[in-house]
Formats: C-alpha cells, sequence, structure tokens
C-alpha cells in the first residue's frame, strides 16, 4: 500500500503564504510525476501543479506566478510553495504521484483563505 502524507494546510488571511509539503516512500517517488490537485466544496478535483521526476514543471493558470512547486528525490519529499493567496484558493489540497504502474493519492489538506 502506497501511502502520501502532507502536511502544510491551514488557515491564512488573503495575500498570505502557505507552504505545502508530500512525502511517499523512496522507491516510488523517483520514478514519478508528482502533482497536486485542489477541490473546493461542490466544484470538481482540478490541477494545481505537478513536476516531473526530470523536474519539468507545469502549473494552472490561475496560480501560474504565485505558486511554485518543487522536490527533492534524496528527501522524497515534494513542496508547494503558495503566495499571494487569495480567497479562492480555499480548498481541500491533495498530493498525487503518477507512475507508469498506477496513480496514488492522499487524503488531502485543507487551505483556507480568509478576506
Amino acid at each position: 500500500q502506497v501511502q502520501l502524507v502532507e502536511s502544510g494546510g491551514g488557515l491564512v488571511q488573503a495575500g498570505g503564504s502557505l507552504r505545502l509539503s508530500c512525502t511517499t516512500s523512496p522507491r516510488i517517488f523517483v520514478i514519478s510525476t508528482m502533482g497536486w490537485y485542489r477541490q473546493a466544496p461542490e466544484k470538481q478535483r482540478t490541477l494545481v501543479a505537478r513536476i516531473t521526476n526530470t523536474g519539468t514543471t507545469d502549473y494552472a493558470d490561475s496560480v501560474k506566478g504565485r505558486y511554485t512547486i518543487y522536490r527533492d528525490d534524496a528527501k522524497a519529499t515534494v513542496w508547494l510553495q503558495m503566495d499571494n493567496l487569495k480567497p479562492e484558493d480555499t480548498a481541500v489540497y491533495y498530493c498525487s504521484a503518477e507512475t507508469a504502474y498506477g496513480y496514488y493519492r492522499g487524503q488531502g489538506t485543507q487551505v483556507t483563505v480568509s478576506s
């Protein structure tokens, strides 16, 4: 059973910053494209950012210039640095690991941005 453990969510005022982290087994991590998705109440889950195992990144238009995804293979950890947060960023954020052998997702961490 592959587990992804997320941390770093919380409550922040608009304009503030949070950093999410996600770790999993090194065996899975080094071959994975790691991603962050989010789901707001009554909305579909959408991609926020992802990073391949070669370091290529991809961001949703809504977070470009405000969010940064990065990884450290030695620590088997991926981070999502979120700056200039807006109330519309409020959602449950999920970490994911995509490999040729399967897709894995964490249990999510709540991010709430107050206006």
